[in-house]
């Protein structure tokens, strides 16, 4: 597995487990529920992206250094073809954006429902056995016994580091419930993303992903009050709200996907197991929270296990699934393997002409 997929998978994860402060902290403070702090994180997760999808474009120029037969014969083609490309992309993109939004809110759910103890071990232990077997099933994607022992081994570590709190919940059947549709929406998203060839370009992938995510939420948000009179409209609520929509969201999920194109989906899930232990780190150094002596030996063993299972992966063959016939290329075209950086593809949004046969294959995106 390339360290660089697996370094972006991390990054991803660290940024995630500030997440649950952050939220934690604005619901305390600004008077905004979890759904529609929810809902800012799309927005200005969108809107940061947006910018960034726009100075990349920029930053690839990719006509002007080709001849102008190259270019005219390269519109033709893509204009002949971008109908059917462009609306199983746009197919694919609404069903990531639906997935990120079921995934959160049904896990704000499942924690209201169940406490944060039983709903974080449901959502995240589910998450990883969902897509290995789903990964298995669409993509062919075998992890082996070395993998699914590490995976065994990161959910009980998982159990271990989360499963100190006695709390019940006030519904445990509806929240575990919850807790397992956040979870397959979560699978959903990330094997969309690796097996559809939206890996290419990650950012692109989370722009539409945010505004889909986005329009779903909003009828909830506004029902739980967008803007509740009681919001305290300080410096602070707007720094955490620019927080949470640009490091946890827009930052994160752009890695994830970037990372899906290079590792393995149910590989990618495990090494996303690395939030928990970042929250928990968050905790204990500027939270002043105590772990317990089980959660720092499950600390260690989902540590252990993400070790082991990159290890793993390192000494099988690298795979991109979806790289066979990437959809940037035109149907029947060769399609090269999708080696190249994430960097060196066009920052377009599905549907745009870019007469490139760069693969579009990514990788995005908790």
């Amino acid at each position: 597995m390339p360290a660089r997929g697996f370094l972006s998978i991390a990054v991803a994860a660290t940024a995630w487990g500030t997440g649950g402060a952050v939220a934690a902290l604005l619901y305390r403070t600004s008077g905004l529920g979890p759904i529609a702090v929810s809902w800012w994180r799309f927005a200005i997760g969108a809107a940061i992206l947006s910018a960034i999808v726009t100075m990349r474009r920029r930053r690839t120029p990719l006509i002007a250094h080709s001849s102008p037969v190259a270019v005219a014969v390269a519109v033709a083609v893509v204009r002949r073809h971008r109908t059917p490309l462009a609306r199983r992309r746009w197919g694919t993109l609404a069903a990531i954006g639906v997935g990120l939004a079921v995934y959160q809110t049904a896990f704000y759910g499942a924690v209201a429902h169940t406490g944060l103890a039983v709903g974080t071990v449901v959502t995240l232990g589910a998450g990883p056995v969902l897509i290995a077997f789903g990964a298995r099933v669409t993509m062919g994607e075998r992890l082996g016994r070395p993998g699914m022992a590490a995976v065994a081994l990161a959910l009980a570590g998982l159990v271990l580091l989360t499963g100190g709190s006695t709390e019940a919940g006030t519904r445990p059947a509806l929240g575990i419930g919850l807790a397992l549709l956040s979870a397959a929406g979560y699978a959903v998203v990330t094997l969309l993303t690796r097996s559809r060839g939206t890996a290419g370009r990650p950012y692109d992938t989370a722009l539409a992903g945010f505004v889909v995510g986005g329009v779903c939420l909003l009828p909830l948000a506004l029902a739980e009050g967008l803007l509740p009179g009681s919001v305290a409209y300080g410096a602070g609520t707007v720094a955490w709200l620019l927080y949470l929509g640009a490091v946890p969201s827009a930052l994160a999920y752009g890695l994830f996907f970037a990372g899906l194109a290079r590792v393995r989906a149910a590989t990618a899930s495990v090494v996303a197991l690395l939030e928990p232990v970042v929250a928990a780190g968050i905790a204990v150094t500027l939270l002043g929270e105590r772990l317990s002596g089980a959660a720092v030996a499950g600390t260690a063993v989902l540590l252990g296990a993400v070790a082991a299972l990159v290890a793993t992966e390192r000494a099988a063959p690298a795979t991109v699934p979806g790289s066979a016939a990437p959809e940037s290329t035109v149907p029947g075209s060769a399609a090269p393997e999708s080696t190249v950086p994430e960097s060196a593809a066009p920052a377009a949004l599905p549907g745009s002409v870019v007469p490139t046969t760069v693969p579009e294959d990514e990788a995005a995106a908790r």
